[in-house]
């Protein structure tokens, strides 16, 4: 390492967020430019530890401790090539991963981590303004064709890495622009949206086409899919929400977060001029306490929300790891992010018994108690506190609770495709399907799950149709399906 004692020395430091009465005004990202010296001092804090934990944290295994160095020493060239080596979209992970490399990382044994998301991020950043990444267009041609159903993060690396082997790819999406979940799921504030469409313009210029409003199964025949392609990948996503089945469900302005949350990103797409039920001057509740849900919380504050309560059934996570959530396993410790820190009431412990209307229908406000968290029988278990009952008044409640799976019947249906007890697409070794010649990736395979998952899964998975289709592959795969731990909420 170019200084083996920085940890020692220098105290872990992230970039400003812009002034909240600042950046409620508008829908750029939160934080402010990170200053280039102060960056290669927060990489020059990675140890010399010998064996980095941070590389069994990160599903893509990524090479931190080298890239760390070479910012360190100012060689951002090399740097981005070691990043590229691994991470197909660096700049998406470097602002939507919530880290689980820095939660691994050896200095956080009794330490604040190393900054490994930020210097991720600035490396990418930088190798765009210096003009650095350009088309990789492949020098031979398999004339074999490929068709990636869903335009997340997961398709989009795998049609990314199967363009690069040679091969003819098609992504299909079934939403009028490329992007999945990044395009109408992830606000503007957490990643805008030139971030997404340079990827989109480079894999474009490699060969990669995309064809938009496609959904298959409805706008495209499986048959001709199935015709025209050599190999398919399902990566369609785990688009399934998890609903609130209590009494007042049906009432207007009770919606899932994602009704609520692609309105506002087709505003800031200038689609339209405003959300058809924006959060403006009501009351707001937003059920579940997860990353959705602080997404709908940033979001309901940039409509200029009267209040929003933010519920969640479980308990508080405690401020320090506990004895039972030792280190390298993921942290779960009580966070605060940006849209947090922009206002709104956090209520653990609370479970929503019904929703109540008036006499047009209307949402009004909804009736809920405290439980208490118990395990019984080794299952957990939520108790009502008796004498905990309580009315809140709200216009608008948004259900943020997790999804539970792909979305069934249409593809998956006419594919034939079988379903494992969990309900997801069920692979094998290889990530392939029981259909000959269909693989799958991504959320769609291993459930709700996060980013850095997607990515890797697409490669990997990228790297099995590859060598399906030709005998052999060079195709890098940092995972197998065998590889599960749990997903962060």
């Amino acid at each position: 390492m170019g200084e083996p004692t920085g940890f020692m020395k220098h105290e872990r430091e992230l970039p400003t967020r812009r002034p909240v009465e600042v950046r409620l005004h508008d829908w750029r990202e939160v934080y402010e430019p990170f200053p280039e010296d102060r960056l290669r001092t927060q990489a020059s804090r990675c140890m010399d530890c010998g064996i980095p934990f941070c590389h069994t944290g990160c599903p893509l295994g990524n090479l931190i401790p080298e890239w760390n160095d070479l910012t360190y020493r100012g060689d951002w060239r090399d740097a981005i090539e070691r990043l590229h080596a691994t991470n197909n979209f660096p700049e998406f992970t470097g602002r939507l991963c919530p880290a689980p490399c820095e939660a691994a990382c050896v200095l956080g044994i009794n330490e604040p981590a190393v900054t490994i998301k930020q210097v991720e991020v600035s490396i990418v950043e930088r190798a765009w303004d210096e003009g650095w990444i350009t088309p990789l267009v492949p020098e031979v041609h398999t004339g074999k064709s490929v068709a990636v159903v869903g335009s997340g993060p997961s398709g989009l690396a795998a049609a990314q890495q199967l363009t690069r082997a040679g091969h003819d790819v098609t992504v299909y999406e079934r939403a009028d622009r490329i992007g999945g979940l990044l395009r109408y799921g992830i606000p503007e504030f957490k990643m805008e949206k030139r971030v997404l469409d340079r990827r989109i313009e480079q894999m474009q210029a490699e060969g990669t086409r995309f064809v938009v409003n496609a959904n298959v199964g409805e706008h495209v025949t499986v048959d001709d899919l199935c015709r025209d392609h050599d190999a398919i990948v399902l990566a369609g996503g785990a688009t399934a929400w998890r609903d609130l089945r209590i009494p007042g469900r049906e009432l207007t302005g009770v919606y899932q977060a994602m009704e609520f949350l692609p309105w506002a990103n087709r505003v800031q797409e200038g689609d339209l001029d405003d959300h058809p039920f924006s959060a403006a001057g009501k009351q707001v509740v937003i059920i579940g306490g997860g990353d959705t849900g602080a997404d709908c919380l940033g979001t309901s504050h940039r409509h200029g929300a009267a209040s929003v309560h933010q519920f969640e059934i479980l308990p508080r996570p405690p401020e320090e790891r506990p004895d039972a959530n030792p280190w390298p396993t993921w942290p779960m410790i009580f966070r605060t992010s940006s849209a947090h820190e922009e206002g709104g009431e956090r209520v653990f412990s609370v479970n929503t018994e019904c929703f109540l209307g008036d006499d047009e229908n209307n949402l009004v406000g909804l009736r809920a108690h405290e439980v208490e968290q118990r395990i019984v029988d080794g299952r957990m278990t939520f108790e009502k506190i008796e004498g905990s009952d309580f009315e809140l008044p709200c216009e608008l409640v948004l259900l943020a609770m997790g999804f539970v799976g792909p979305q069934r019947g249409g593809l998956l249906e006419h594919l034939g495709v079988e379903l494992n007890e969990r309900g997801n697409v069920a692979r094998d070794e290889a990530w392939a399907t029981n259909v000959d010649g269909v693989f799958v990736c991504g959320d769609m395979g291993r459930g709700q799950s996060l980013i850095v998952w997607a990515i890797a899964e697409g490669r990997s998975c990228a790297a099995s149709v590859d060598r399906w289709l030709t005998g052999e592959t060079d195709l890098p795969a940092p995972l197998t399906p065998a590889a599960t731990p749990m997903a962060a909420r």
